[in-house]
């Protein structure tokens, strides 16, 4: 038995066959077949499998698959039940040529087939990373920028540069782009060779390594230092608006070359300072007077220069006025304000804290004039205010002198409402009890006393102040309106009664002397018998002293 396997195994390491590829990827199960094509092989009675001269297994007709490998394949070789070698876990190391040798049982006799595929592991490469970077740009002038790497690929990556997320294409003086030949053939390299401009300032360098089996790998990206001479400066102020009076302010000289200068000339009202290991200047206390152009310039290059014309903001703002101001009711008062500003300010007025809709004039002063009066000058961060109060005095003069019945109808309200200042004395000419007195408010005051008159008074107001006196009379009547209207109901009525009689008797006495008229028959007097004048006298009588009553 074991010559004929003897036998049987030089007869396999004599056959070949023709050599095929195969694909797997990194990583996967590769499958190997022992055929060539779509052929299938029968009545296989013995099965092996190898690679170079290294024996993989082996398999005989209705027996088990016996490892021969001895190295890292032995745990991910199988044999498949169609006789192909299966290999796990595939990586580049495997690409090998792999050998099915079968020995096939014929009619004729024993006949050997034997088949060869090389594996070709494909792998997506590492991420590419940038090596051997310039330590800076400088402007017109083409230098290494760096070197691209993509490592571990199968087939190699292909790799593009990219300045800001954008491919950059090989242009003459410019861009230079050159395929590096790696020691590896897994890995790519690319070299780029770039031409700086001074926008490049900033600008993120990076590469992208481009393979069928993944995408979006891209080194991290690299900004350079990009060297280039000053061909501009600025000359900044501090503030953001426009200097104020009294305010520190700082000139700043910012140039556009890097590395930027680090030393100017300030040109300041015509004297020229010399600022070393700086780029700024600070004048101090900045006032109108220093209104004008500054300028900056570089030392060793004085043409390049920058200038600034700087307006210092002010703002006075002066009251004719002192700030307590007395006056004499019915004068005039002159106000004057004197505004000195760079620009033209915003002003507003209030009296009392109220907003006035223009300024206060006083051609006639009157004491509602009185008050405390605010001027605002605003302009810009600017702002200055002034103030003054306006006493107006004067003599007094009642406005208005008036009685009212009280709630129960019993008392009489007094009422005495006067003007002046300063606040007037108010006195009276009877005892009554004070009911109210107003707070004194522009030059008003408002008096109310309560009294019971026992019969129809002269009641007098007086107010007084240093300034002089005035005085009011009023008429009080002693009783009610109500007393008066039931007087003058008890009048009508009489007055009733006596018409009311004063028709009935002259109707009566038409009505007899018709009567006698009509009955003289015989010598009856004219004026009837003596018996119906009495009558006539008694009745009258009676109607007269009705009337009285």
């Amino acid at each position: 038995m074991m010559h004929l396997l003897s036998l049987l195994f030089a007869l396999l390491c004599q056959a070949s066959s023709a050599e095929k590829s195969v694909i797997g990827l990194y990583g996967g199960t590769v499958e190997i077949p022992c055929t060539v094509g779509a052929n299938k092989i029968e009545n296989v009675t013995l099965t092996k499998w190898k690679y170079e001269n290294v024996d993989l297994l082996v398999k005989s007709k209705g027996k088990e698959t016996v490892i021969l490998a001895t190295d890292e394949y032995k745990d991910r070789i199988s044999l498949a039940a169609n006789l192909s070698l299966l290999l796990t876990g595939a990586k580049l190391t495997d690409q090998h040529t792999f050998t099915c040798q079968a020995l096939i049982t014929t009619n004729i006799g024993p006949d050997i087939k034997d088949f060869s595929h090389a594996l070709i592991v494909h792998k997506a490469p590492e991420a590419p990373f940038i090596t051997e970077k310039a330590a800076e740009l400088e402007i017109g002038k083409l230098r290494k920028l760096g070197k691209c790497v993509a490592k571990n690929a199968n087939p190699p990556a292909k790799i593009v540069w990219l300045k800001n997320n954008k491919a950059l294409m090989t242009e003459e003086n410019r861009t230079v782009i050159i395929v590096g030949n790696p020691p590896s053939s897994l890995d790519a390299e690319s070299t780029l060779l770039y031409s700086a401009r001074k926008e490049d300032t900033g600008a993120q360098f990076s590469c992208r390594a481009e393979h069928s089996l993944a995408s979006g790998l891209v080194s991290p990206p690299e900004t350079f230092v990009i060297n280039y001479s000053t061909e501009k400066l600025v000359l900044e102020v501090s503030s953001n608006s426009s200097p104020v009076e009294g305010n520190d302010v700082t000139l700043k000289c910012v140039a556009d070359g890097n590395p930027r200068p680090t030393s100017f000339n300030f040109h300041i009202k015509g004297n020229v300072t010399k600022v070393e290991n700086s780029d700024n200047y600070t004048i101090t206390n900045i006032s109108r007077n220093d209104s004008g152009e500054y300028k900056c310039s570089l030392i060793d290059h004085p043409s390049i220069e920058a200038t600034k014309n700087i307006v210092v903001q002010f703002l006075d703002v002066k009251l004719n006025l002192d700030k307590t101001v007395i006056r004499r009711a019915g004068n005039s008062l002159n106000l004057s304000v004197s505004i000195d500003s760079s620009t033209t300010p915003t002003v507003s007025w209030t009296k009392g804290g109220v907003k006035m809709n223009k300024e206060p004039k006083f051609t006639k002063l009157a004491y509602s004039d009185a008050g405390l009066y605010e001027l605002e000058v605003m302009m810009g961060p600017l702002s200055r205010k002034a103030s003054f109060r306006l006493t107006v005095e004067g003599a007094p003069v009642i406005r208005k002198l008036d009685d009212q019945n009280d709630k129960d109808g019993h008392r009489k309200v007094l009422i005495c409402e006067a003007e002046g200042s300063p606040k007037p004395a108010v006195s009276w000419n009877i005892n009554g009890t004070l009911i109210d007195e107003k707070s004194f408010d522009n030059g008003t005051i408002k008096h109310k006393i309560s009294v019971m008159p026992s019969a129809n008074l002269s009641v007098a107001c007086t107010v007084s102040n240093p300034f002089g006196i005035d005085t009011r009379v009023i008429t009080v009547s002693s009783h009610s309106s109500d007393d008066d209207d039931k007087t003058k109901l008890v009048v009508g009525v009489v007055i009733g009664l006596l018409v009311a009689a004063l028709v009935i008797g002259v109707a009566y006495w038409m009505y007899m002397k018709k009567s006698k008229q009509g009955s003289w028959k015989t010598g009856e007097k004219e004026n009837g018998s003596s018996e119906e004048e009495k009558k006539l006298e008694e009745k009258m009588e009676e109607n007269s002293q009705k009337a009285d009553v």
